[in-house]
């Protein structure tokens, strides 16, 4: 494990901790508890979320794909249970995620390639989202004016900085000098299984030329998000304290971007809590029922994350094995066409 990763990691368990034992562990505990139904409630409107996403991934891809809707659902899946759950710093999904597809009979090149531009898309829709919720919370809350725009002024240039940064590498090449990286690598460690990558530069370049794409995709994850709403809207009346849509969506904008700021932490430990404590202050909801909601959603990410992971596992070992039989197959045939062109005629 990287010492940045190390890093993260114990800063974003003690900030979590210190946050848990200063509200209330217990408090925290019984009302995650007493959220029953809710739990199952949050997790069909992810289930729903991950289906949304899945085909804004494969609403990219410059031709009609061949693979099912279910399989990209699949790979999202396990996209997201490894970004959750493994501390990889956020990118380590997008990778895995391009490597399971290239299986699926896309080319590595182009199947890195949307993986790459997907994450961009939902990184854009974000931010609309986010700028949609702070709209709605000066509409209802506007007194609270003061620390929206300092949270504006210090978190939105950043993220815009970040967003324009990758779009600007995708286009200008930095990403040809990535994918010569790579293909480096591959002649040096053939194991790496990188020789595909060749085309990923190409294959960007193609996916940003097809607009109507992009706005399929932007449109997918714009739905995800506002889907998010009714996550926050089930857990909170399923915790006791129930809102309007309207204030859900704040929540939900604002709790995620948050959470988007705290990239560097694995699993955003400690920022997501904290980010749900501001977001949810405005509307009279106590700091430990906002620890509780975000508690909710880290339980829906664990009930969904593992399995995901095994998932992963369960692939990998079946490509494995499958490489394992075509080598068999393949060392029995030379043996025996060596031993044919040994014995006399």
């Amino acid at each position: 494990m990287k010492v940045g990763v190390m890093i993260g990691l114990g800063v974003g368990s003690l900030g979590l901790t210190g946050l848990l034992a200063y509200y209330g562990i217990t408090q925290i505990g019984l009302a995650v508890l007493g959220a029953g139904w809710g739990l199952l409630g949050v997790m069909l409107v992810h289930a729903i979320q991950l289906s949304f996403t899945g085909s804004a991934w494969r609403a990219l891809l410059p031709t009609s794909p061949s693979q099912s809707r279910l399989v990209f659902l699949r790979l999202r899946w396990i996209r997201e249970a490894i970004n959750n759950l493994l501390p990889v710093a956020q990118i380590g999904g997008e990778v895995v995620g391009a490597r399971l597809l290239a299986r699926q009979g896309v080319p590595l090149g182009l199947a890195g390639a949307s993986a790459t531009v997907d994450l961009t898309v939902e990184m854009i829709t974000q931010i609309l989202f986010t700028l949609l919720g702070i709209g709605l919370l000066l509409l209802l809350k506007g007194g609270h004016g003061d620390w929206i725009w300092q949270w504006i002024g210090l978190g939105l240039p950043v993220a815009l900085l970040v967003v324009v940064g990758f779009i600007a590498a995708q286009r200008f090449g930095l990403m040809k000098l990535i994918e010569l990286g790579l293909l480096w690598l591959a002649r040096r460690f053939p194991s790496l299984g990188l020789g595909g990558i060749q085309g990923l530069h190409d294959g960007i370049r193609t996916i940003h030329a097809n607009r109507r794409a992009l706005l399929r995709g932007a449109l997918w994850h714009s739905m995800s998000w506002l889907l998010g709403t009714a996550e926050v809207w089930v857990a909170l009346a399923a915790l006791g304290h129930p809102v309007s849509i309207r204030e859900a969506l704040v929540i939900e904008s604002l709790g995620a971007a948050m959470r988007s700021t705290g990239f560097a932490v694995p699993a955003a430990l400690g920022v997501q809590e904290a980010g749900f404590i501001i977001a949810a202050a405005p509307f009279g909801i106590p700091p430990e029922l906002a620890i509780a909601l975000s508690m909710v959603k880290r339980l829906r990410e664990l009930a969904f994350g593992i399995p995901g992971l095994v998932a992963w596992q369960w692939s990998e070992g079946r490509y494995l094995a499958a490489l394992g039989r075509t080598g068999i197959v393949t060392a029995g045939a030379g043996t025996a066409q060596s031993r044919s062109t040994d014995s006399p005629r």
